[in-house]
């Protein structure tokens, strides 16, 4: 944490197209239903136990990357909810190395569910997803980052990669 909550009081948010936590399992919910409607065959259909292996992983992962950023964002008493304002710029413990590891976390929990579950689709929408993620909620925290933090979150930016 590089800033002082005093000296940041506006209350302007980033205006993101939606609370990013619902993108992810609306669009696992597509795609189990693209599933039913539209069946594709699964890349590797007799991977049953490799693919739970590799499920397994990916989910607990993103499960740890997550529960990393949020703990530092607790830790911080800065809201995780892109609708209201951030108090303090995060910048240290996982936050060190990803700028967005809540969602890369997202991220590598909804490929192994899309792995786990053998869907073809949530896989496919996974492109979508990313584009959406990064286009209508990252872009517009970055902006708003900058707006509201200064030279500080550019430099940061400057140390730190979006996502690994």
């Amino acid at each position: 944490m590089e800033m002082d909550p005093a000296e940041h009081t506006d209350t302007g948010t980033a205006g993101v197209i939606a609370r990013p936590i619902l993108f992810f399992p609306a669009a696992i919910l597509v795609g189990l239903a693209l599933d039913r409607l539209l069946p594709l065959p699964f890349a590797i259909p007799e991977a049953d136990e490799a693919a739970w292996v590799v499920a397994g992983f990916l989910i607990l992962i993103g499960l740890g990357l997550f529960a990393a950023g949020v703990r530092n964002f607790s830790r911080a008493a800065t809201p995780l909810p892109t609708n209201l304002p951030a108090r303090v710029l995060v910048t240290t413990g996982i936050y060190r190395w990803t700028r967005n590891p809540i969602y890369l976390g997202f991220f590598l929990m909804y490929g192994g569910i899309g792995v786990a579950a053998q869907s073809p689709w949530v896989l496919i929408l996974t492109l979508p997803l990313a584009m959406t993620v990064r286009y209508g909620v990252v872009a517009r925290e970055e902006a708003y980052l900058e707006r509201r933090f200064g030279d500080a979150y550019r430099d940061y930016k400057q140390r730190v990669r979006r996502w690994l």
